[in-house]
């Protein structure tokens, strides 16, 4: 669970650089946030389903 929660926290910090030039005008940077974005949610729902896995088993 928490390698997932590391890879997560990683995965957004990855996203500002590419944020700030989509904020700016940049289409390939907007592009690369909204596939880190897809990333995240499902980088999110599989440490989701860690915890309810964690949950049930106790």
């Amino acid at each position: 669970m928490l390698d997932t929660y590391e890879q997560l926290k990683s995965l957004i910090g990855s996203v500002e650089d590419d944020l700030r030039k989509a904020a700016g005008g940049n289409k390939a940077a907007g592009t690369r946030v909204r596939k880190l974005m897809q990333d995240v949610k499902n980088l999110a729902q599989a440490l989701r389903v860690k915890v309810l896995e964690n949950r049930d088993g106790d």
